[in-house]
């Protein structure tokens, strides 16, 4: 009767399991366009664009002094993420979540993480390199990058929507943001995460999970 009780109840777990799977399988994720976001979180010359919105092509180096380009993403769900190395405040955190996920989806090809320093003009291929090795990055899942300061912040504010402030990517501009940017294999964005926020932390993977599977039914 124990056996047939123990049988019984792995069943059980195991039908919960699947039907769980199976719904997060058909979740769909949202995708956002400019017109979509916290207008303070996008540059005023894209708000008005409400479809048909990807990532623009970008050109970076990496910890490596190997240049990454939207090439080395094509066909690949990631997140991105905007820091800076002598960031002492949210940075470190953002870095240990990104790390996290990474550790998640290390098996998968299919996936991965970018990095982009907001102080290039401090954050040299030696400096990346250290950090990189420091905090655990592995260099064939993720991308620890710098590049010219003006593209940088074109990217963050007209392709991620990552920050609130508004700029003009010159000497005196600087950003600061703890979000994490999900894009799927069709250079859509489809979240943005608090990435300092273990809550958020867990959503993002969750949904990283939706993306692969729709990839790999």
């Amino acid at each position: 009767m124990q056996t047939f009780l123990l049988i019984y109840r792995y069943l059980i777990v195991f039908v919960l399991v699947f039907i769980s799977c199976n719904q997060a399988a058909k979740k769909e994720l949202p995708i956002y366009n400019p017109a979509d976001v916290n207008p303070k979180l996008v540059a005023k010359s894209v708000r008005h664009i409400n479809s048909n919105h990807k990532v623009a092509d970008f050109k970076l180096q990496n910890q490596n002094g190997t240049t990454v380009t939207q090439k080395d993403y094509e066909n690949k769900v990631y997140v991105v993420d905007f820091f800076f190395t002598r960031c002492t405040s949210i940075c470190p955190i953002m870095t240990t979540n990104m790390a996290k996920i990474q550790d998640e989806f290390m098996s998968s090809d299919t996936f991965m993480l970018l990095s982009i320093s907001v102080t290039p003009e401090f954050d040299t291929v030696e400096i990346l390199k250290a950090y990189a090795d420091k905090k655990g990055v592995q260099d064939a899942k993720w991308n620890v990058t710098t590049g010219v300061k003006k593209h940088i912040y074109e990217l963050a504010r007209k392709s991620y929507f990552a920050v609130s402030e508004q700029g003009d990517g010159g000497l005196q501009d600087f950003i600061h943001t703890p979000n994490f940017i999900l894009v799927d294999s069709e250079k859509q964005i489809r979240g943005i995460y608090d990435g300092t926020d273990k809550g958020a932390v867990s959503q993002v993977i969750t949904d990283i999970k939706i993306l692969l599977n729709k990839r790999n039914p």
